[in-house]
């Protein structure tokens, strides 16, 4: 079990990437564009020789309204290594009423499910 990234709401998603890949020496990736969810783009940095990653995203809704998706920090993703480690961690979570979305495959390649903290902060679970 790893880390696999972190994410943070940017209202400019290139100068965040430019942030991270002039201080950081992160490589930055291509924009992905949402095709469920209009107007969200988001782009991966990696950090040097570690390979962690951040999620860099942006969408037209950014508030800074505590109860509304905000800038800054947003979640963390733990990968299972597996797509049955992912589905049996949710199963556990349904069960337990913290399962806030189901496993399924993202439009940017990636099969995850959503589970909440008891404070309702997301954790994402992947592959």
């Amino acid at each position: 079990m790893r880390i696999a990234h972190t994410a943070l709401w940017t209202p400019d998603l290139d100068a965040a990437a430019d942030f991270w890949k002039t201080y950081f020496g992160a490589v930055v990736g291509e924009p992905y564009k949402s095709q469920r969810r209009p107007g969200f783009v988001s782009r991966f940095v990696s950090l040097p020789e570690s390979g962690d990653r951040i999620e860099l995203m942006s969408g037209p809704w950014l508030s800074r309204d505590p109860h509304c998706e905000r800038i800054g920090w947003d979640h963390i993703a733990i990968s299972l290594g597996s797509e049955t480690s992912v589905d049996a961690l949710a199963e556990r979570c349904k069960e337990d009423g913290c399962l806030k979305s189901a496993p399924r495959m993202t439009g940017d390649g990636f099969y995850e499910a959503v589970v909440t903290m008891p404070d309702g902060t997301p954790v994402e679970i992947t592959v």
